[in-house]
């Protein structure tokens, strides 16, 4: 389980200071598939960033399974077993698909294992295990390619900021389809995503809106969902799936 406590961010600028997100606190089960949404502009990346460790907060306490992580950085929550997924996958020139995934198991993984993790996010093993990732790669196949080391990882907490991203509306439409079955498959993980997109929501457990970087609703997705659509915070990232 995921816990913040009393979590505050500020960042300046010139003489001035900026509250990007403001004594919020809340709590991610074990088990649960969450979507955070918002306004554009209302702190949602900042927090994904701080719950994996890229910044830390101004004030406030961060808990996996109890324990504090506060002050630990990205490479040791990913030791702990938290997972992020970048809006925008990094390319790696000179290092091939399968690489990336023993990275992400820290083994040998073979290269009939790593197949079957490109086979679960849709993508023909044959021709993309032994591929550079690399120019030649476009964003949705890039997409895809990061949530199967996600799976390889086995985090206890995967976290995907803004997924929909920079890609076109077939690799969403395939993006759907994954996450629906992660959602399905969900043992003693949580999934934490970062969206604006309905169908998105739509999957959701949970959707914690943010505000101005504070908490304005939180409950069930089937309770939640229906208040926010046609919403800026449902409908500000529609223009990027085309």
């Amino acid at each position: 389980m995921l816990e913040l406590k009393n979590i505050s961010f500020e960042v300046k600028e010139g003489d001035r200071k900026i509250d990007i997100i403001r004594n919020l606190s809340l709590k991610v089960d074990s088990r649960k598939f969450v979507v955070i949404t918002g306004p554009n502009g209302s702190g949602k990346s900042t927090l994904a960033r701080m719950i994996a460790g890229i910044e830390h907060p101004t004030e406030g306490q961060i808990f996996l399974d109890g324990e504090d992580i506060t002050g630990l950085n990205i490479t040791e929550r990913a030791r702990k077993g938290i997972g992020f997924a970048f809006q925008q996958p990094v390319r790696f020139k000179g290092l091939e698909v399968i690489d990336l995934l023993r990275l992400a198991t820290g083994r040998h993984l073979s290269q009939s294992e790593a197949c079957d993790y490109l086979s679960e996010v849709g993508l023909c093993a044959r021709d993309y295990v032994k591929r550079e990732v690399n120019a030649s790669l476009s964003g949705g196949e890039l997409k895809r390619i990061e949530i199967a080391t996600v799976l390889a990882r086995k985090a206890k907490l995967t976290i995907f900021d803004e997924p929909e991203a920079g890609i076109d509306l077939w690799s969403f439409q395939n993006l759907i389809r994954i996450f629906e079955k992660m959602r399905a498959d969900i043992k003693d993980s949580s999934i934490l995503i970062i969206s604006h997109q309905e169908r998105i929501l739509n999957i959701a457990d949970e959707i914690i809106v943010l505000t101005d970087g504070r908490i304005e609703k939180q409950g069930p997705g089937k309770e939640i969902l229906p208040g926010i659509i046609g919403t800026e915070s449902a409908m500000a990232a529609c223009d990027r799936i085309k």
